[in-house]
């Protein structure tokens, strides 16, 4: 899995978005917004995405090295997941570059066409761009130019311990 942050504008101020990425489907498996970045953010996002999927034996979670990334009560939270925590040399985004990729494909297929009054107008703008679009129907070239969503029905059998999240 991979994880970053955001941010997204609004006339009431920043909107911070934090995702948690599959990268066997791409499919975004957990998301946290709120008006300020700190670690309480990281830990929502990726609480959300152990809720939807438990993950098997040699999880890694790759990140930047932000200061959330950090965190004791993030660091705590990998632990006792068994999740061991990658993460990228200063200023480099390698570890991180497919949600990168997510964020410009956000930013240039929603966010940037839209001006939002509200905090809460961008998180639902959001939610529904990552819920409904991008998860169910936006193609992917990685998974064979189908949605992430339709890639994990097809290969929900194939091998279980390959797909984690």
């Amino acid at each position: 899995m991979a994880s970053d942050i955001t941010f997204i504008w609004t006339r009431q101020g920043w909107l911070y978005l934090a995702v948690v990425m599959d990268l066997y489907s791409r499919r975004i498996n957990g998301g946290s917004m709120s008006r300020m970045i700190n670690r309480h953010i990281i830990v929502n996002a990726l609480n959300m995405a152990l809720g939807q999927r438990r993950p098997g034996e040699d999880l890694i979670r790759h990140s930047d090295r932000g200061s959330q990334y950090l965190s004791d009560d993030f660091q705590d939270l990998l632990k006792r997941n068994g999740i061991t925590c990658s993460m990228s040399d200063k200023g480099s985004c390698y570890d991180n570059a497919v949600v990168e990729a997510f964020f410009a494909s956000l930013k240039r297929e929603r966010t940037k066409r839209r001006k939002y009054r509200t905090r809460d107008q961008a998180r639902a703008d959001v939610f529904d761009y990552i819920e409904r679009f991008y998860n169910r129907e936006r193609r992917h070239g990685y998974v064979g130019n189908i949605s992430p969503a339709e890639f994990e029905e097809r290969t929900s059998g194939l091998d279980e311990t390959v797909h984690q999240t």
